[in-house]
């Protein structure tokens, strides 16, 4: 990734006392040198926002109560900030986010885009319209293993691709976790007013629905869903399966759970071809798993030699040396920083082919969660995916 001369000057929105994912955006923005955090209305508490803007030694005027007034402020400084993080829960997504596009700042934005399709369109117009990076962070397509994947599939190593397994099977809301006054993450992971009925989907879906497209390089063309909510008394769906139709007449299926019990971070994607398949696991995500006719198997590690450039771009230390989740968001926020460098220098938009996930991504994984909804209360009927021209 190419070096330029002054940090990207970003603001944050959420990111508060208990919001533990806004420090793995932190990190990520900061590894690299490339940003500059300057601002922020880190939460609606200005006594909480005070007191993170103290922590990371942002200047008192520019913690702000709330972030339309950060977005008019900063827009009107000479100085301002050039993009926005925005790490709140899904129903903040759009208002944020639509703020800030409108006075002229980039947007990196948590997954999902919002909670709910049309004010996701909605966003993709926007962004389209001003010319400016909206970036999403489905972080696990920027792991370096996951990179070669795609580019083995893309190459035709697999040959014919014909199943896509994908899973995120994870334990966090297996007990009575809404009893936890005090846990921040499952307070508005359970509230269907914060995230909307299908909070599993919204939440762990959206990650293996990007994933799959992604390192398949198909699209789902017809799904069949059974959602439901396991723990009861729950709010929410906490547990969801979804047969899947590919383009290219691939099949496959998710599995996507926040009641595994005793599972870590259960995400994992198999691409089944012709010719060879392969396997990523989270868990042990500088390896790659692929597989021959005839009981031979392949270990890929990250770093190696015979790794394809598209992996080489997303590893930073080499063979040997394990690299993970912190890394993932640290390379989409550089691939993001290069596109608001080269905004920054008067590019035009069509000229800066992104290497990450933007609001078309998003969009997509909205209309999947719709239409997933939609055949789990029709009894799981098969719908077709209709293509969105974005």
């Amino acid at each position: 990734m190419k070096a330029f001369e002054r940090p990207i000057r970003i603001g944050m929105v959420g990111g508060g006392p208990g919001a533990n994912i806004a420090e793995a955006h932190r990190i990520g923005l900061r590894m690299d040198g490339r940003y500059e955090l300057v601002a922020g209305a880190f939460s609606r508490d200005p006594d909480k926002s005070a007191i993170t803007g103290r922590e990371l030694s942002i200047a008192r005027d520019r913690v702000y109560a709330d972030f339309e007034t950060m977005a008019r402020a900063e827009a009107a400084r000479e100085d301002g900030i050039e993009a926005v993080a925005i790490v709140t829960p899904n129903a903040n997504h759009y208002p944020a986010a639509k703020v800030f596009l409108e006075h002229g700042i980039h947007v990196i934005c948590d997954k999902p885009l919002t909670d709910d399709f049309d004010t996701g369109l909605a966003l993709h117009r926007l962004a389209k319209s001003q010319g400016l990076v909206f970036a999403l962070t489905h972080n696990y397509a920027s792991h370096s293993m996951i990179r070669h994947a795609a580019r083995m599939v893309a190459d035709g190593d697999l040959g014919t691709i014909r199943s896509i397994q994908g899973e995120f099977a994870a334990n966090w809301g297996a007990g009575d976790a809404e009893q936890d006054a005090q846990n921040k993450q499952v307070a508005w992971r359970t509230d269907p007013d914060q995230v909307g009925r299908a909070s599993v989907l919204s939440d762990l879906g959206t990650h293996i629905h990007h994933l799959a497209r992604f390192v398949s390089g198909l699209e789902i063309e017809a799904l069949a869903a059974d959602l439901s909510t396991v723990v009861p008394g729950r709010r929410v769906y906490d547990h969801a399966q979804v047969m899947l139709r590919f383009t290219g007449g691939a099949r496959g299926s998710f599995w996507v759970t926040m009641v595994a019990t005793g599972a870590e971070h259960g995400l994992r994607i198999r691409v089944i071809g012709s010719k060879a398949s392969l396997e990523w696991c989270h868990e042990d995500p500088h390896h790659l798993r692929v597989s021959y006719p005839g009981g031979r198997h392949e270990i890929l590690a990250q770093g190696g030699s015979v790794l394809s450039d598209d992996a080489e771009r997303f590893t930073r230390i080499g063979l040997g040396h394990p690299e993970a989740f912190l890394a993932s968001f640290a390379n989409l926020y550089s691939a993001a920083a290069e596109a608001i460098a080269a905004a920054r220098d008067g590019q035009p938009m069509a000229d800066r082919p992104a290497d990450f996930p933007g609001t078309a991504d998003g969009v997509l994984g909205l209309q999947f969660i719709d239409l997933a909804c939609r055949s789990s209360d029709e009894g799981g009927r098969w719908i077709d995916v209709a293509p969105l021209e974005l």
